[in-house]
């Protein structure tokens, strides 16, 4: 699907009063919330087969065509499966590099100084993206790093971080790679194998558009078989998990959140659908051009340099007039059907769009219009 079709009687009552310009969680289908009205049992094989080892198949085939991977499905929120990684695949013999350009890069060291485990972390500034002589030269004076972390896109303010480049440094000193794609997978293609991808991290509730309940791991299948006993969380460990889904075809170890893995089933089929995610990739970033195309003309100022900009939210400058308050922008927005996300950025006054979910050209179209007439600054 390329374009929105005209909503039945039945998905009218399902419609939202707004859309969720955000990173996730974002505006769904009316068929994905659908998906959640049926209660199921997490011990019968109409949920374990049917729903939860097909999601954990067609992850699999979404990141690579070999069959070195396996899918971990973890309950709670994104961090929680950032948390059961790095406190389930690093030894007491290990250490961890982080690489912060950003608050979500700078959660990860937070959770490895939680959990004690040796640690360094590489700052470049939340406006820089890391250049791989940064890490080529860490890597090569501390030898003790066994695992390098980063964050594909960074949502602190819309960067997609040069993953292609970071992996190629990170092998060459063959070193185990964790990547946080929490607001990325399923919106670009990410081929695992091919950049040597050893853990991937991703959240029911971003590019493949289902609802907050859970995230998921793909992990390289050979290094998860070693993980045995290292995790430092009972509930967030992601070995035993694994452990447990293989051996009982999709029982997860506590309770599931079924009407959550349910409306993820159903989303991705519409990803499927939609033409996969090369063709989900093409309209994100068909809506963020046409986004940053609109907020130019209107005035506004981009964060970040083009070139470093993601396909799933934008970093807007908020205006300097002294009557400009976000709140009052985002309540006259949210007014006319749309919600944007404040700004996280420590020395910058911004604001964010994202452009994820069940958004399309002709809404952006719309937020435009919107933003147009909100505008409250230049009223004379």
């Amino acid at each position: 699907m390329s374009t929105k079709e005209v909503p039945t009687v039945k998905e009218k009552s399902l419609e939202n009063p707004y859309l969720l310009l955000t990173p996730g969680p974002l505006s769904t289908s009316a068929s994905v919330r659908e998906a959640m009205l049926r209660d199921w049992c997490t011990w019968d094989d109409d949920y374990n087969l049917g729903v939860v080892e097909e999601i954990r198949s067609q992850l699999i085939k979404l990141a690579s065509d070999t069959d070195d991977y396996t899918a971990v499905l973890m309950q709670g929120s994104g961090t929680a499966s950032v948390e059961a990684t790095v406190g389930s695949v690093i030894s007491d013999e290990g250490k961890l590099l982080v690489i912060n350009n950003g608050a979500y890069g700078a959660r990860i060291a937070r959770i490895a100084e939680y959990l004690n485990i040796p640690h360094s972390v590489l700052n470049c500034g939340e406006i820089n993206p890391p250049t791989p002589g940064e890490i080529d030269q860490v890597l090569s004076e501390d030898k003790a790093i066994t695992h390098v972390a980063i964050v594909h896109c960074e949502t602190t303010t819309g960067m997609l971080n040069p993953v292609e480049a970071v992996a190629q440094v990170v092998k060459k000193h063959d070193c185990i790679l964790i990547v946080d794609a929490m607001s990325s997978f399923g919106g670009v293609p990410i081929d695992l194998a091919g950049l040597g991808i050893d853990f991937l991290i991703s959240s029911a509730n971003k590019c493949i558009q289902g609802v907050p309940g859970f995230g998921f791991v793909i992990a390289r299948r050979t290094l998860l078989s070693q993980c045995k006993g290292l995790a430092r969380s009972l509930s967030l460990d992601l070995y035993d998990q694994w452990q447990c889904m293989e051996k009982n075809h999709g029982k997860w170890r506590f309770t599931s959140p079924t009407h959550t893995v349910r409306a993820f089933h159903q989303a991705l089929a519409e990803l499927i659908e939609e033409g996969g995610i090369a063709a989900r990739h093409k309209r994100y970033a068909s809506n963020q051009r046409l986004l940053v195309q609109g907020m130019s003309e209107l005035g506004f100022r981009c964060l970040l340099d083009t070139e470093l900009h993601s396909p799933f939210i934008t970093s807007f400058y908020s205006p300097e007039h002294p009557d400009y308050e976000f709140l009052r922008f985002y309540e006259q927005l949210k007014g006319k059907g749309f919600v944007i996300y404040p700004g996280k950025v420590s020395d910058a006054d911004c604001f964010r769009i994202g452009n994820i979910g069940e958004v399309y050209p002709e809404d952006i179209s719309r937020l435009i219009k919107a933003v147009s007439e909100s505008m409250y600054w230049q009223e004379q």
